[in-house]
């Protein structure tokens, strides 16, 4: 039984995603801190954290292993799910998951 292990350039890839997405998170962290309007609890930095950087993780992985013509319906697709939780989330459209 064989292991698969990722080559070091993909592991490196997936700490800039990481660091992508802490930088990302700075923006409503420091906001909070500036403003009251911005009220995040721990679990919104959590959910929203883990929505980024799977969302990377997945463009990255899309980007590396898939061939160019379902390349971009593939990213496509995966930002539209990424755009449609995040409202989702947010405002609650169609399941009121936000509020």
């Amino acid at each position: 039984m064989s292991t698969y292990t990722l080559s070091p350039s993909t592991q490196l890839s997936f700490k800039y995603v990481a660091a992508a997405t802490l930088g990302l998170l700075l923006i409503p962290f420091i906001a909070s801190l500036v403003t009251p309007e911005v009220n995040w609890s721990v679990m919104d930095f959590v959910i929203m954290g883990s929505l980024i950087f799977i969302t990377g993780s997945t463009l990255l992985i899309t980007f590396r292993y898939i061939k160019r013509p379902a390349r971009f319906i593939t990213a496509g697709l995966v930002l539209c799910a990424f755009l449609y939780l995040w409202v989702e989330l947010a405002v609650g459209v169609f399941f009121n998951l936000g509020s």
